[in-house]
């Protein structure tokens, strides 16, 4: 009777078990990137909706009947936070710089009383400035009236980031390190539990230091798309094409600086002939017209039914 022969050992799978890791690998990185990604799209939109609405709503045009694409937000979302975008940048770059000299100052041997201290001044700034700047989100209409202009749009805000900065610096402090990496003081179980509790505390300050710079960029996109509106009316709408309006009854409006003209029946249905127009914009039932006068700041909208009663012809 023969002996069973031995059989060879499964060949082996590092290939596979590689292959699998690198897609693992690859997935998480792909995970890590669209994250920040979705995110900064999801603020692109909002921004560029928030500036675009401002913008049509200067005219009384509202955006819902342009049904313009997420494409078109998108686009004019990055002219619209440039300016606030980059001024929040190098403020927060400054005030890093500045934080963190002043940790590592503190953070040398002979300097442990001063830390304490001023980690409890910053604390006491940052939340002062939290609190008088707060109010506006809420009350912003029984505030007492700042002066117009961006001390009035923009210094509650600021007030708040700072005072949000200035508090988690403390915090940050409060939990540092000591010279030579040790720790200031032992970490028995209470001091645990009040670590967690400060850190909770700057987790809190993080997120209304998100707030505040959100809810004033979302403010200065505001304010910029109702000042854009205004500079192009006051230039007299030059980007917008002129037209010339032919129509089959005749049309009553109150634009200044409209020439009309009645062709007779001989030209046929569309005999009212009207001159002095520009093509704001159109809608899928709508033509939105303003009247083309030159360094004035004309905002009077004729809107017309675009049903086959009125005909335009666009000139350069």
């Amino acid at each position: 009777m023969s002996e069973p022969q031995e059989q060879p050992p499964p060949g082996p799978r590092a290939p596979a078990a590689h292959s699998a890791g690198a897609s693992r690998a690859f997935l998480e990185k792909v995970t890590y990137i669209a994250a920040p990604g979705s995110i900064a799209l999801g603020l692109l939109y909002y921004f560029g909706s928030t500036y675009t609405e401002a913008y049509y709503a200067t005219f009384g045009v509202p955006t819902a009947d342009l049904q313009l694409s997420v494409q078109a937000y998108l686009v004019r979302s990055p002219g619209a936070i440039f300016f606030p975008l980059w001024f929040l940048l190098c403020c927060g770059l400054v005030t890093l710089l500045a934080l963190g000299w002043a940790g590592r100052w503190l953070a040398r041997s002979g300097h442990q009383d001063r830390r304490g201290t001023v980690a409890s001044w910053l604390l006491a700034a940052g939340l002062f400035l939290v609190l008088l700047g707060f109010p506006v989100f809420f009350w912003e209409d029984r505030l007492p009236r700042l002066p117009r202009g961006w001390l009035r749009e923009f210094a509650p805000c600021l007030a708040v980031a700072l005072g949000a900065t200035l508090a988690f610096a403390a915090v940050q402090l409060r939990l540092g390190d000591g010279p030579d990496g040790q720790q200031p003081r032992d970490r028995d179980r209470e001091n645990r539990t009040a670590d967690r509790l400060w850190l909770a505390a700057g987790a809190l300050l993080l997120g209304v230091l998100t707030m505040s710079l959100f809810f004033g960029m979302a403010r200065y996109v505001d304010a910029a798309g109702r000042t854009d509106a205004r500079n192009y009316a006051r230039e007299g709408y030059v980007s917008s094409p002129r037209v010339v309006l032919y129509s089959r009854v005749p049309v009553s409006h109150h634009a200044p600086g409209i020439r009309f003209k009645d062709l007779g029946p001989a030209k046929g249905p569309y005999r009212y002939q009207y001159t002095g127009f520009r093509l704001f914009a159109k809608a899928a039932a709508r033509l939105y017209l303003v009247s083309y006068l030159p360094r004035q700041e004309a905002r009077t909208l004729v809107v017309l039914p675009d049903d086959g009663t009125v005909r335009i012809e666009l000139r350069a």
